[in-house]
C-alpha cells in the first residue's frame, strides 16, 4: 500500500447497537472503494471484518476489525467494532485511536441502549460523529421516526443532511439537502436525478435548520446569518465541517448497507467532514510537528499464521519499517521487520506510517496493548487505553488433567489479546477464576480455548471463599503419646480459644514454672496455624481467634517440636467445636450506576439478595446506589443487572468485611460440604 500523509489520513470508528448493521456498513465501504469485487454478507459469513470463526458462527462482531478504505486520494482506517455490551472493551480501544464517529442506527428500531452508551461517551470525549440511519429497505423502516427519536434522544445538534426516497421495497435513493440534488444507486454506479415532488417541501423545510445549524459552527457565518444574509453552499459547508469537527453539529445520512443505498455520500462526508490527525490534534491544543516518535499499542491480536500482531497508531512522528522502537513503559529496546496495513485477516506492507497512521506490527516480544513506543529518553508515556472492570466470573478447569498446562498457556495468550479478562487462582477455593464482562464474552472465551488451542473447559459457579470462626470461650488439653521402641513421642498443651475482633489471629503463651519449655511454643503455634487451615464445619479456614497456651507437660526424652505441633493442632481442632463455631460469608461493597428508572426494580432486586443499601446520591444522569451484599448473591450479578436495566446499568464492587451466615443457609453449606467430603 502506498505510503499517506497525515492530511490524508481519517480515523474513523463504526459504532451501533449489536444488530443495527455496522458490519454491513464496512462491507460496503470496501465494495465502493473497489477493494472487493462484491458485497459479503454477514449471514453468510463472508464479511472482510467478520472473519473469525466465532463471529461467522453467532453472526456477531466480537472484535475490533481494522479495514483500510482508499477513497478519493485519502486513506480512511475504519475500525469496524462489536454492538454488544460484553465486548465495550474493544470499543474503547478503538476509541482511544479514531477521530470521528460513525454511529449507526437501525432504520427499524431507532435508538437502542447501546447508541445511548457510545453517544454518552462520545459526548464526553467530544468525538465528531455523524449518523448512518441504515436499513431502510427494511419492512417498518420509517427514517422520520428514528429522526424524531434521534432528536428526542440526542437534542437538537441533530440534522438531516440526507432524505430518503421510497420506503421499504421501493427504497431506491436520497436526496442531498444542502446540495438540493437528489441520487439514485445501481451497484457502485450513482446517477443524479430530479428531486422528487414530494420531497421538495420537506427538503427545504430540513435545509432551513441545516443551515441554522451550519451558521452556529463559524462565528463569521453565524454574523452573516443572523444579519438576515444568505449563505452560499460553499459557506453552509464550511460551517458544517466546523460545527462537525467541534462535536456541535452531527449530520444525518441515510441509505441501506446491504443494498449499497447511500453509503457513497458518508465515504464522502468522512474524507470532508472528519478532521485529519493533524486537525484533531490542533483542536485538542496539541502539535506533532518536530516531535519525537510516539505511538500507542491499542489492540494485540494472537495470529496463527503472523504470530503476535500489536495495532499501532502513530501519535507522533514518522514509524519506518525494519528499525528497532523503544517500549517506554517496559523500558525494553524492540526490534521489528515489516509494517503491516491489516484489512480483516488480509495484511499488506508499507515502507513508514505518518503522523496519524494505523499500522500492525508482528513480533514485539515485551509489548502489550496500552503500551507506549517511541525513542529512548526522549518519548513520553501516553495515555493508555482504560478498560472497564471485569465482574462475571467462573470458575474454570481443564476437562482432561493432562492439558492443565496447555490450559493455562492458551488462557495467557486470550488475555494478552482481550484486556478485560481477568485470571486468577483462587488459594482457599483451590479453584482457578476467570473473570470477565459478561456471559457471552465468556462463552466464546471457552469456544476458542477449543477452537484455537485445542482444549476442554468445564465451568462452574465459583465457590464461595467463606471462613469459619468461634462466638464463645473455650478450652481443652491434648495429650499426644507414642510408645514404639525407643524414642517415643510426647506432648501435651492445655489451650484457650478466644474470639478475636480487630485481628485474623493472635497467639500467646501464660505458661507458669515451664510445663511446656519455651523451645517448644513455637511448635505449638506452628500447629494450631496448620489447623486453622481447615474447620471444623465446612473446612474453610479459620479467621478471628485468640489463642493461648496455658498450661501442658512434657518428656524429658520423648518430646520432641512434631510431637508439640501434633498435640497442638487435634487441641485446636477438638476445641473449637466447644466454643460455638460460625460460618462467615464475605460481603461486599456494591457501588452500581443506573438510570433513574430503575431504581426501584434494583433497590427491591439487592434487598431480595440479602443486601443492605447504604445510600444513593445523584451522578450526572444516572443514579448511583451503594451497597452491601453477601458474594455469594454477586456472582450471577452483571446478567440480572443487564436484565433490569436493560443493559444500561453497571456496577463494581470490592470486598469490605465478614459476617455470619444466616442458619437456615449456613446449615446447607455444612451438608454440602459434608457430602462432597464423603465423595
Amino acid at each position: 500500500m502506498r505510503v499517506y500523509t497525515s492530511e490524508k489520513i481519517r480515523n474513523i470508528g463504526i459504532l451501533a447497537h449489536g444488530g443495527a448493521g455496522k458490519t454491513s456498513l464496512t462491507e460496503a465501504l470496501l465494495y465502493n472503494a473497489g477493494h472487493t469485487t462484491r458485497l459479503g454478507k454477514v449471514d453468510d459469513g463472508t464479511t472482510v471484518a467478520d472473519y473469525l470463526p466465532e463471529e461467522i458462527k453467532r453472526k456477531v462482531t466480537v472484535s475490533t476489525t481494522l479495514a483500510p478504505v482508499e477513497w478519493k486520494d485519502h486513506k480512511i482506517n475504519v475500525l469496524d467494532t462489536p454492538g454488544y455490551a460484553d465486548f465495550i472493551g474493544e470499543v474503547r480501544s478503538a476509541l482511544r485511536v479514531i477521530d470521528g464517529i460513525v454511529l449507526v442506527v437501525d432504520g427499524v428500531a431507532g435508538v437502542e441502549v447501546q447508541t445511548e452508551i457510545h453517544w454518552n461517551t462520545a459526548e464526553e470525549a467530544e468525538i465528531p460523529r455523524i449518523i448512518f440511519v441504515n436499513k431502510l429497505d427494511r419492512e417498518n423502516a420509517n427514517y422520520y421516526r428514528v429522526l424524531d427519536n434521534l432528536k428526542e434522544n440526542f437534542g437538537i445538534k441533530v440534522i438531516p443532511v440526507m432524505l430518503p426516497i421510497g420506503v421499504e421495497d421501493s427504497f431506491s435513493g436520497v436526496v442531498d439537502i444542502l446540495k438540493q440534488k437528489a441520487y439514485k444507486f445501481e451497484g457502485t454506479k450513482v446517477s443524479e436525478i430530479a428531486v422528487p415532488d414530494d420531497l421538495k417541501e420537506k427538503m427545504e423545510e430540513y435545509r432551513e435548520s441545516l443551515v441554522e445549524a451550519a451558521a452556529e459552527g463559524d462565528d463569521e457565518i453565524l454574523m452573516k446569518y443572523l444579519e438576515g444574509e444568505s449563505l452560499s453552499d460553499e459557506e453552509i459547508f464550511s460551517g458544517l465541517k466546523q460545527g462537525v469537527k467541534k462535536a456541535k453539529v452531527v449530520p444525518v445520512f441515510c441509505g441501506s448497507a446491504l443494498k449499497n443505498i447511500g453509503v457513497q455520500p458518508v465515504l464522502d462526508a468522512i474524507v470532508e467532514l472528519f478532521p485529519s490527525p493533524i486537525e484533531a490534534m490542533k483542536d485538542q491544543g496539541k502539535e506533532a510537528k518536530n516531535e519525537p516518535l510516539a505511538a500507542i499499542v491499542f489492540k494485540t491480536l494472537a495470529d496463527p499464521y503472523v504470530g503476535k500482531l500489536s495495532f499501532i497508531r502513530v501519535v507522533k512522528g514518522v514509524l519506518k519499517s525494519d528499525s528497532n522502537i523503544y517500549n517506554i513503559n517496559k523500558q525494553k529496546e524492540e526490534r521489528f521487520g515489516s509494517l503491516l496495513v491489516m484489512r480483516g485477516k488480509t495484511q499488506d506492507t508499507v515502507n513508514e506510517a505518518q503522523t496519524g497512521d494505523i499500522v500492525c506490527i508482528a513480533k514485539l516480544a515485551e509489548t502489550s496493548t496500552g503500551d507506549t513506543l517511541g525513542i529512548k529518553d526522549k518519548t513520553p508515556v501516553l495515555e493508555g487505553v482504560i478498560f472497564p472492570t471485569p465482574n462475571f466470573s467462573v470458575a474454570v478447569k481443564a476437562k482432561s488433567r493432562n492439558d492443565e498446562d496447555k490450559v493455562g498457556t492458551a488462557l495467557a495468550k486470550l488475555l494478552e489479546e482481550d484486556r478485560t479478562l481477568r485470571l486468577e487462582k483462587n488459594t482457599e477455593t483451590k479453584e482457578t477464576i476467570l473473570t470477565g464482562i459478561g456471559e457471552t464474552q465468556l462463552d466464546i472465551v471457552i469456544e476458542r480455548l477449543k477452537n484455537k488451542y485445542g482444549v476442554e473447559v468445564i465451568t462452574q459457579t465459583p465457590r464461595v471463599p467463606y471462613r469459619e470462626t468461634i462466638r464463645a470461650t473455650a478450652e481443652y488439653e491434648y495429650k499426644h503419646k507414642k510408645q514404639s521402641g525407643g524414642h517415643g513421642q510426647y506432648g501435651h498443651v492445655k489451650l484457650r480459644f478466644e474470639p478475636l475482633a480487630d485481628a485474623e489471629f493472635e497467639f500467646t503463651e501464660t505458661i507458669f514454672g515451664g510445663s511446656v519449655p519455651k523451645n517448644y511454643h513455637p511448635a505449638v503455634e506452628k500447629g494450631v496455624h496448620e489447623a486453622m487451615a481447615e474447620g471444623v464445619l465446612a473446612g474453610y479456614p479459620f479467621t478471628n481467634i485468640k489463642v493461648t497456651l496455658f498450661d501442658g507437660s512434657y518428656h524429658e526424652v520423648d518430646s520432641s517440636e512434631m510431637s508439640f505441633k501434633i498435640a497442638a493442632s487435634m487441641c485446636f481442632k477438638k476445641g473449637v467445636e466447644k466454643a460455638s463455631p460460625v460460618l462467615l460469608e464475605p460481603i461486599m461493597n456494591v457501588e452500581i450506576h443506573v438510570p433513574e428508572q430503575f431504581m426501584g426494580d434494583i433497590m427491591s432486586d439487592i434487598n431480595s439478595k440479602r443486601g443492605r443499601i447504604l445510600g444513593m446520591e445523584a451522578h450526572g444522569k444516572e443514579q448511583v446506589i451503594k451497597a452491601q451484599v453477601p458474594l455469594a448473591e454477586m456472582y450471577r450479578y452483571a446478567i440480572d443487572l443487564k436484565s433490569i436495566t436493560q443493559g444500561r446499568g453497571s456496577f463494581s464492587m470490592e470486598f469490605d468485611h465478614y459476617e455470619d451466615v444466616p442458619q437456615q443457609i449456613a446449615k446447607e453449606i455444612i451438608e454440602k460440604a459434608a457430602q462432597e467430603k464423603e465423595q
